[in-house]
């Protein structure tokens, strides 16, 4: 360990980013990646933009941006956070609204990033046990919180609230703040945007990675009432003024104005689950009920690890989180047709051999 590193950098456990090997002809299913491309006027948007003006800064509000996203979710401009990927939206929200005098709650089972901001950010946090079919219930949560974040769908189980589940979690939590992560609630969850008019409590985050196919340009935003938000520029501006470039508003912009294009990938995206989940089904693995863009799934003759090294031995990437309630199961991404078959091929041998 360096001698010159912080007591901060000493202690932390990072997170820990899905492998992104360089192997051929590899099957990459271990990073949630949509299989099919951003919006073509999307791309056409960021080869326009990259032009004379990038020596110039970008919108610091990036304000074509965020109208084209209140638009989408019927909101005012003003109630809308643009981030450079929805981490660092999180991670501004962790500091601007979550960090409380009393503990941030959120499910034991979850998105893994949660923890490691709430130890950056010197966060008291408590974990809520999801119930034994890997489920959020919000009568959980009746306990003392300063604050609450709940991923929904959540993730790595792929399990959905239903919206009235989060406005009954809201309406029991009114007097502190409530975060929703919805990274992929576009591949059947219900979002809770709506609520935010009754709810000043609600913040609402999202990507551009998932259901927008644009990962690369690392884009997030958050919704929520005009004093939440506030509190995030107040952060943002204290951190970074700058965050999105000029190609990735460009891009972004013209995405969410796209609506045609992205119901239809997002419908391509849930075809292609169902249709996984009936391969490995049939293969005698157990799949939790998926509203995002992967499944979670077990199987009763094999571990978690040794299936993933198994696959990962025949160039097929899946995703395992070695903790005790996650270590029978696997999260794999919704791929191409081509991704699922080899998938299927692979298993199939694999559980052969037993």
């Amino acid at each position: 360990m360096n001698p010159f590193w912080s007591q901060i950098a000493r202690e932390l456990s990072p997170y820990v980013p899905g492998e992104q090997p360089r192997i051929a002809n590899l099957v990459k299913l271990n990073t949630n990646e949509s299989p099919f491309g951003p919006s073509p006027r999307a791309l056409e948007a960021m080869r326009a933009a990259a032009a004379d003006s990038q020596r110039l800064y970008p919108d610091p509000e990036a304000t074509e941006l965020r109208e084209a996203l209140a638009n989408h979710h019927g909101v005012r401009p003003e109630q809308v956070f643009v981030g450079n990927g929805s981490d660092e939206v999180l991670a501004h929200a962790f500091v601007a609204l979550l960090k409380q005098p009393r503990p941030l709650l959120y499910p034991d089972v979850t998105y893994s990033f949660y923890p490691v901001w709430g130890q950056l950010f010197g966060i008291a946090c408590q974990t809520v046990p999801l119930d034994n079919d890997m489920r959020v219930r919000v009568q959980d949560y009746r306990r003392e919180a300063g604050s609450i974040v709940i991923a929904n769908p959540n993730a790595p189980t792929g399990i959905a609230l239903p919206r009235a589940e989060v406005a009954r979690l809201l309406d029991e939590h009114r007097d502190i703040p409530v975060l929703i992560d919805e990274a992929y609630v576009d591949f059947g969850g219900e979002s809770a945007a709506p609520l935010i008019a009754d709810h000043p409590n609600l913040l609402v985050v999202q990507t551009m990675s998932k259901s927008r196919a644009l990962a690369g340009l690392r884009v997030g935003y958050a919704l929520g009432e005009e004093g939440l938000i506030e509190a995030l520029r107040r952060v943002k501006d204290s951190f970074n003024s700058y965050p999105i470039g000029r190609v990735a508003q460009a891009g972004a912009t013209a995405s969410v104005r796209d609506d045609a294009y992205f119901r239809v990938s997002c419908a391509r995206v849930v075809a292609a689950r169902e249709a996984m989940t009936r391969e490995l089904v049939r293969l005698g693995f157990a799949v939790l009920p998926s509203s995002a863009n992967f499944v979670y799934a077990r199987h009763p003759n094999q571990g978690g690890a040794e299936l993933a090294a198994a696959l990962r031995e025949r160039a097929v990437l899946v995703r395992h989180f070695n903790k005790p309630r996650t270590a029978p199961y696997l999260r794999i991404t919704v791929g191409t047709e081509e991704d699922t078959h080899r998938l299927i091929e692979a298993a199939t041998e694999i559980l052969r051999r037993l």
